[in-house]
């Protein structure tokens, strides 16, 4: 199997990471609390990533299925015009307040709404279309995100999936810890690289990210 990873090393992406433009107040803050306070935020990869997609599809609208304090929200809500609209789904109250707090700072033109309730209760009273759905949210629950957040995007949109690697415990390059969450991820991974209602494949990029377009 020919992967060009095989000779990329750690000098490589200090490199990418170097020639990049760097992260501005806001993000930066952010990256710095969330690895601060354990809170799950994207890597930085993954957050240039986004806004790359939601500029190639000319995203308005954005579907976001786990907020957290908003920081992947500012990486693909830098990409929508004045008048987008991001939709977040963050059930924890303080880490909803952050995320729109982190928005204000940020003076996107586009509107934040966040939903503050449990995502699969917040999908089917969603209406669409999106043009760009991310998920990263309880790993356990990726197939309904992903059959909740189907109907509500556009032919042609995107669906981006966060944690696909989940730091190793998928492939087995890490001990498998045997979690429910790896045994969820496994699962969801098989069934998104198959799912015909997507052409689909997960790339390795931060933790792994799967790409999934709307046939």
């Amino acid at each position: 199997m020919r992967n060009a990873l095989e000779s990329i090393t750690l000098t490589d992406l200090e490199y990418l990471d170097g020639i990049h433009t760097h992260l501005d107040g806001v993000l930066r803050r952010i990256d710095r609390e969330g690895g601060k306070e354990n809170i799950p935020v994207v890597g930085t990869a993954v957050g240039r990533f986004l806004r790359v997609i939601a500029a190639a599809v000319g995203a308005k609208r954005v579907l976001e299925i786990g907020t957290a304090i908003g920081y992947s929200a500012l990486w693909t809500g830098g990409a929508l015009p004045r008048g987008g609209e991001l939709v977040g789904i963050e059930p924890d109250h303080a880490r909803a307040q952050r995320a729109r707090m982190n928005w204000r700072e940020a003076k996107l033109g586009a509107k934040l709404t966040v939903h503050e309730a449990p995502a699969l209760e917040v999908l089917p009273k969603l209406r669409g279309p999106f043009d760009l759905a991310f998920i990263d949210a309880l790993k356990e629950e990726y197939g309904e995100y992903l059959d909740g957040a189907l109907p509500l995007l556009r032919r042609g949109g995107v669906v981006a999936v966060d944690n696909l690697l989940w730091g190793g415990r998928a492939s087995g390059s890490r001990p498998d810890d045997r979690g429910a969450s790896t045994k969820a991820i496994r699962r969801f991974n098989k069934r998104f690289l198959s799912d015909d209602r997507l052409v689909a494949t997960i790339l390795p990029v931060g933790d792994g990210v799967g790409l999934g377009v709307k046939r």
